[in-house]
């Protein structure tokens, strides 16, 4: 499988998002989802989060290239973009480990 390559800003914009509780939560969540993803009323309902608050946490997902949203009716549904989560992971362990992070992080227990 390969994986999307995020650049430099694209990897600050993304850590940018996750940076606070709130967002880390709602984007977990939404990872545990998959790719049906849940509509606001639901993240905000699971995560107890007001919904003035989840749009702007929302929004600053989205900006970070995070999660996607689609229209179902009158419902948003939002979904991890695991093509920029994958890329982002990729970013980060591009040059780790001198070279020998693939057998050592799969195995690894943090």
């Amino acid at each position: 499988m390969e994986t999307n390559r995020v650049g430099h800003l694209s990897a600050l914009s993304s850590l940018s998002a996750l940076a606070q509780e709130s967002r880390l939560e709602v984007f977990r969540l939404l990872v545990q989802a998959g790719a049906s993803g849940l509509p606001a009323g639901d993240i905000a309902k699971r995560l107890k989060i007001p919904a003035s608050s989840l749009s702007f946490h929302l929004n600053n997902l989205a900006q970070g290239l995070l999660i996607n949203s689609t229209r179902e009716g009158r419902s948003i549904i939002y979904s991890a973009n695991f093509d920029q989560m994958r890329g982002l992971v990729a970013y980060l362990l591009e040059n780790c480990c001198a070279g020998e992070c693939g057998a050592n992080t799969r195995d690894a227990s943090v």
